[in-house]
């Protein structure tokens, strides 16, 4: 326990834009999609059969469906580089915190640069994919399909940045006192 080192406060963690952005972006995000879902929900459910009751012409609200996908790749993978960014994902350390400053500097090192390279990795996939997908339509919107991908490319450099902004901070040591609400 007396190896536990601080928070690094030049991380993005600490404040900035270079969290505050994302953040701002994914709770956006998350209000969207709820609403979009409330009104394809009461659409369905509520409007549908008044449009049967009366016979008239329903109005459409299946690219409901395709919003909250695209809402969610979007949430799914910012969210995911803000984990990396304020260093919450879930660590198990039920050996390293034995070792040496050397030896968990080492496993710190090899952990952040790991995830760096994932982040790249999908960052250049998302890119692949959003160049192949380019020319197809969605159904209901018809807007281009790269934009399901775009979010795994913009979440894969964000991954790779905080990683690399992580990697140069301090290592960090968790106990059960860290477990936020």
């Amino acid at each position: 326990m007396a190896n536990m080192a601080v928070p690094n406060p030049g991380s993005p963690a600490g404040g900035g834009a270079a969290i505050a952005i994302p953040r701002f972006i994914v709770g956006v995000l998350v209000l969207f999609a709820i609403g979009v879902m409330l009104y394809g929900v009461f659409m369905r459910y509520i409007m549908l059969p008044v449009f049967d009751r009366f016979d008239w012409e329903p109005i459409s609200f299946f690219w409901v469906e395709e919003m909250g996908e695209a809402a969610l790749a979007w949430i799914t993978l910012i969210g995911a580089a803000i984990g990396v960014a304020e260093r919450s994902h879930f660590t198990l350390a039920v050996v390293t915190h034995n070792w040496s400053a050397k030896a968990q500097r080492i496993v710190h090192t090899g952990n952040y640069l790991f995830i760096a390279f994932f982040g790249g990795l999908i960052a250049w996939i998302g890119v692949k994919l959003s160049i192949l997908n380019a020319p197809l339509l969605s159904p209901g919107l018809e807007f281009s399909l790269a934009w399901l991908y775009v979010p795994v490319t913009v979440g894969g450099i964000l991954i790779a940045i905080y990683a690399v902004q992580a990697l140069r901070g301090p290592v960090t040591q968790h106990d059960i006192t860290d477990v936020k609400e």
